[in-house]
């Protein structure tokens, strides 16, 4: 069965990109068309579609640019296997800079003046110009939910399905629902039974750390609370609590650097847990580099999420991404995101037939279309209209491990790593 929107991780994420622009400011916007694929001579018009991401952001160049380079290669094969009928898709990229007034910039730019078809793809940390995108009725496909704008207006698609009425309101009433079943795999199938949930003395990071402990506490589990300083974090203190405690997974609501950190203070205490747990933001090939100083601790870093694992090979479809973006450096699973977006718009663009690729035959099939899978890529996506929000929901997910020398392991099937599990509100 299809698993619902993650809730809690898409709080995680922007959890830790507040944390991140904490003391930042809005870079230079930019905008220009992808040069890999040119404007259409003779023939058939191209379809024009749009890819915003915030590739200039207080929180660095390269953390949002995955799922934009995932649906950049995935259109660049595609065109040169004829487009869609035979027309190509003209890919115009966005850079929002980060900030609101950036973001509505590339609303309008693309929306229109550049008429797109669709966006695909959306990695906003700031998605301002969301409610004109909905207005505007262009179909947003594939974006992440940075935000609760997925869970707020209709036309818009997130890459993880949404079960919310999007009536211009956030979720149910200004509340959105996460499920139970990253915890309820932990302790179902690696027995886990204690957890330490790390944070800063910071509002957003605080308020997360809760979200986690009252997920966990109704799993059963024993939940440790460990908050740092967020100017002067003493890690070491918090590894060396944990260890003493007991713990058997480590959840945290802190940054990149922070984690780190976290886990070189795990290695120097001999801090020993089953999983590290980390979300897919953080589901990258550059986490030899990103935790060189914690060998121990990088070895039980376990990373969940709701697509097929980016490392994995056997199965057609990931090789079919691997050969497609072979020419990036690093690889991660937002990229693999990215190209899962750019696939479901081509095939609702696809559908369209005679009638011609519009937006409003692009939305057509966003919203009457079965759960969405992406060739097997993704957890079957859901998007439905509930009056009420589900108290439970049968969910699946897919897990990983990292072992030096293999890379992220893929632990069981995404499509067998399925509970029923309860449903938490809380507010965005």
């Amino acid at each position: 069965m299809s698993r619902p929107a993650p809730a809690v991780e898409s709080a995680a994420l922007a959890v830790l990109l507040l944390l991140g622009t904490a003391c930042g400011s809005r870079l230079p916007e930019s905008d220009f068309e992808n040069p890999s694929t040119p404007r259409q001579q003779g023939g058939a018009a191209p379809i024009r579609v749009g890819i915003i991401t915030s590739a200039t952001s207080p929180v660095g160049g390269s953390v949002f640019t995955g799922p934009r380079d995932g649906a950049k290669a995935y259109f660049d094969r595609l065109n040169s296997r004829g487009g869609i009928d035979g027309r190509r898709v003209e890919v115009r990229l966005c850079d929002d800079g980060g900030s609101g007034v950036g973001n509505n910039e590339c609303v309008h730019r693309l929306v229109d003046e550049d008429q797109v078809v669709a966006l695909v793809a959306t990695t906003a940390l700031d998605y301002a110009g969301a409610s004109r995108v909905s207005h505007a009725r262009v179909p947003d496909i594939g974006g992440q939910p940075i935000g609760p704008a997925y869970d707020t207006y209709p036309h818009l698609y997130g890459i993880y399905g949404s079960l919310a009425p999007r009536d211009g309101e956030v979720g149910w009433g200004g509340k959105l629902y996460g499920g139970t079943e990253v915890y309820r795999y932990f302790k179902r199938e690696q027995g886990a039974r204690t957890a330490a949930v790390v944070s800063y003395n910071q509002s957003a990071s605080a308020a997360y750390a809760r979200l986690v402990t009252q997920g966990l506490k109704a799993e059963g589990y024993k939940v440790v609370t460990e908050q740092v300083d967020f100017a002067l974090p003493n890690f070491r203190a918090a590894a060396a609590d944990l260890k003493e405690q007991g713990a058997d997974l480590v959840f945290d609501a802190i940054d990149t650097h922070g984690n780190a950190q976290l886990c070189k203070a795990m290695d120097d205490v001999g801090a020993k847990v089953i999983a590290k747990v980390t979300n897919v933001q953080n589901w990258t090939s550059t986490v030899p580099t990103d935790y060189k100083d914690s060998p121990r601790c990088r070895n039980v870093l376990w990373a969940t999420g709701s697509s097929r694992n980016y490392e994995d090979v056997s199965d057609a479809a990931v090789r079919e991404f691997r050969d497609g973006t072979k020419g990036l450096k690093e690889h991660s699973q937002w990229q693999l995101e990215g190209w899962a977006a750019a696939m479901w718009f081509a095939d609702a663009a696809k559908s369209c037939g005679r009638v011609g690729v519009t937006r409003a035959c692009v939305d057509d099939f966003m919203n009457h279309g079965e759960p969405y899978a992406a060739g097997g890529l993704l957890i079957p996506v859901p998007y439905e209209r509930l009056a009420e929000p589900p108290k439970t929901r049968r969910a699946c997910l897919s897990v990983a491990r990292w072992q030096d020398g293999r890379g992220w392991v893929s632990q069981g099937s995404m499509n067998t790593n399925c509970f029923d599990v309860p449903q938490l509100s809380y507010r965005p």
